[in-house]
């Protein structure tokens, strides 16, 4: 490697954008933003693709204002005809592209996530291994800082979201109780720190955080996320 591309992939890590180099990733063009996670792109060969953003979850359309709000910043981010790099990551069950998306050398998601338009999606972290730490750092400081999504109370992750059919407040398990009577080991939702023990079967929440020191098991293999199965 030359001095040259030394500095710049050092340069890139002290400005805490993306070591991913962009140079030889497929260019395509937005036609439209659907959600805040959610976007249509024509790729160089014309045709039209779904990309869900790697990484990132946003707010549902449903989940007011947080949705609308995410929706409206992806597409001031990614407006119609905007010229993106694509690094893709899998596809999903609904045959669309997961990607990282890129302007220029900036990526979407994390930006996303440091405005507080979307959150983490810890489950599927692996797809951005490189650059997790810096996911991780941006939600930390837009949840201190209240921004987006993190200005409410007791926010409802959205994968929790659309598990709960709609439901627009926080799920909780047991009577509704005040914030400092649920069980710090499970932020997803409301748990009464004096429940019985409980087993995944018990309750209607899969793939949720849990901290340490998970009073209830659900994280058997201690990897940060509850019920996964």
């Amino acid at each position: 490697m030359n001095k040259t591309a030394v500095l710049a992939i050092a340069a890139m890590l002290i400005s805490g954008l993306p070591s991913v180099a962009q140079t030889n990733l497929p260019a395509m063009t937005v036609v439209s933003v659907g959600d805040g996670d959610t976007l249509r792109a024509r790729n160089q060969q014309g045709q039209a693709v779904t990309i869900r953003l790697a990484c990132i979850d946003a707010p549902e359309l449903k989940q007011q204002p947080w949705g609308q709000q995410s929706a409206a910043r992806l597409k001031q981010l990614l407006p119609a005809g905007q010229s993106i790099k694509v690094r893709q990551v899998d596809r999903d069950k609904y045959k669309r592209v997961v990607a990282e998306v890129y302007v220029g050398d900036r990526s979407i998601n994390l930006n996303m996530v440091q405005e507080g338009q979307a959150v983490v999606y810890r489950q599927y972290l692996k797809g951005c291994a490189s650059t997790k730490d810096q996911f991780l750092k941006a939600e930390a400081t837009a949840k201190q800082q209240n921004l987006g999504f993190w200005n409410q109370t007791k926010p409802v992750m959205p994968w929790i979201f659309r598990q709960g059919k709609g439901t627009t407040t926080q799920p909780v398990v047991s009577q509704p109780q005040q914030q400092q009577q649920c069980d710090p080991s499970y932020p997803d939702f409301c748990l009464s720190p004096n429940s019985p023990d409980l087993d995944c079967k018990d309750i209607p929440y899969r793939r949720f955080r849990v901290n340490q020191p998970d009073p209830h098991k659900f994280d058997r293999d201690k990897d940060g996320i509850g019920c996964e199965r």
